[in-house]
């Protein structure tokens, strides 16, 4: 699956039925904390919830030589997760941007959570609980 570099956000939602159309709606937080501008129009990409959770490798759309990619978060920044996974050592598990992880400990799989991003890796990133649910 190829992930494009102008990535705003990655939510899960359900697809509503109203009247004669079908509605995805956008978590408030996307909007928020995200690039994401109401009154806009944006490209919406479908996944699978089953198709989601594969290893799949993500690649980018460059014809240039890759750079080292640059994490999608900062230390002190707030996000709003969705805990998808466990981590081996018990600690829940979130995906942003390009699939980067946020491992939260103490989070169970399913909690959506406020965050404060408290260390970067290049590969991964820690974030504490703010907020239990939003």
């Amino acid at each position: 699956m190829e992930i494009s570099e102008k990535l705003l956000c990655l939510f899960s939602t359900d697809v509503s039925k109203e009247e004669d159309r079908y509605v995805i709606e956008v978590p408030r937080q996307e909007v928020e904390t995200g690039g994401v501008e109401p009154g806009e129009i944006y490209k919406v990409a479908l996944i699978s919830r089953d198709e989601a959770t594969e290893e799949t490798p993500v690649t980018s759309e460059r014809t240039s030589p890759p750079s080292e990619p640059q994490p999608p978060v900062d230390v002190g920044e707030t996000r709003y997760v969705e805990i998808e996974d466990i981590g081996k050592q018990g600690d829940g598990i979130a995906r942003v941007e390009r699939g980067y992880v946020i491992i939260v400990p103490g989070a169970d799989v399913g909690e959506r959570v406020k965050i404060e991003v408290s260390e970067v890796k290049s590969n991964f990133a820690v974030g504490e609980v703010i907020e239990e649910t939003f």
